[in-house]
């Protein structure tokens, strides 16, 4: 079986990091990294400790939507025939939101995010007893 682009990547920071060092990675909870192969490899390199970041984690969502917007308000509505060409698009797109911005309003307070946090690690703590 080929390998997966996850098994790849994790081969790649073991072989160019020095052996001594622990290795913390954030991730997210998409299945690529709670994979069969993925975590029987990890059970196999006890340095790599893995954090997954809370199903619905606020901040990232924002980050992808934001990155959204891009995609369905910009690079859909037309076509590029260079990199050059699509960043410029983007960095236009940029400008044009910046030049009005507004604020994201959080609506969950602090300790229900943090109760969310909680009852992710402890699903996590879950699946790898």
């Amino acid at each position: 079986m080929e390998s997966s682009p996850a098994l790849k990547f994790l081969r790649l920071i073991e072989r160019k990091t020095a052996k001594h060092r622990q290795l913390h990675l954030i991730v997210d909870n998409y299945s690529t990294h709670t994979h069969p192969d993925v975590q029987e490899w990890l059970g196999k390199h006890p340095r790599f400790v893995m954090h997954f970041t809370p199903t619905s984690a606020s901040w990232l969502n924002m980050v992808e939507r934001f990155f959204r917007d891009i995609s369905e308000n910009r690079i859909r509505r037309d076509s590029f025939t260079s990199v050059s060409e699509l960043e410029l698009a983007i960095d236009e797109y940029v400008a044009h939101h910046n030049a009005n911005p507004k604020p994201f309003i959080w609506t969950a307070s602090a300790a229900d995010i943090l109760a969310k946090v909680t009852r992710a690690k402890a699903a996590l703590a879950a699946t790898t007893r």
